[in-house]
């Protein structure tokens, strides 16, 4: 197996990718910002049926939260390290750019909990509970990695 030493612009479809990761993937890394420095959590998501949002759940008292609340824009990595790990060929990862904020309750709500639930059926009761907030992440870009330096980018405002 050779590994290239140079990046090379990807030809990707990433909407198709994106349904793969939905499918096959359950979580994220999260990424705000605490204070002006990075703050990473894992998190279990869901997109939408259009994949031009991710949701997940979080409760209110933490600091992914918190720094929501203070800054919306957000990033999201989601990757198949666990399932590729013997071949870096075949790793993929894509970073999603967006900006997060809580979905107030109501009928929006219920309809982006229950594509949520969907996915994560184990989380319903954590997802119901009045103590937990369920995040929108509106994607703004995502930049897809695959054959070790294959870059694809998606503007999904475009």
């Amino acid at each position: 197996m050779k590994i290239p030493i140079k990046t090379q612009k990807g030809t990707i479809n990433i909407t198709e990718r994106l349904k793969e990761l939905n499918r096959t993937e359950n979580c994220a890394v999260l990424a705000t910002l605490n204070n002006g420095h990075p703050y990473t959590s894992l998190v279990n998501f869901a997109f939408t049926p259009d994949y031009r949002a991710v949701l997940f759940a979080t409760p209110k008292a933490t600091s992914k939260y918190r720094n929501i609340l203070k800054m919306q824009s957000v990033a999201l990595l989601i990757d198949n390290r666990t399932k590729s790990a013997q071949n870096l060929m075949d790793l993929e990862a894509v970073t999603i750019l967006g900006t997060a904020h809580p979905v107030k309750r109501g009928n929006r709500w219920e309809d982006l909990a229950k594509i949520y639930i969907e996915k994560h059926p184990i989380l319903e009761e954590f997802v119901r509970s009045p103590t937990t907030a369920l995040i929108i992440v509106n994607i703004k870009r995502c930049i897809h990695v695959s054959k070790f330096q294959s870059i694809s980018v998606w503007d999904a405002q475009a």
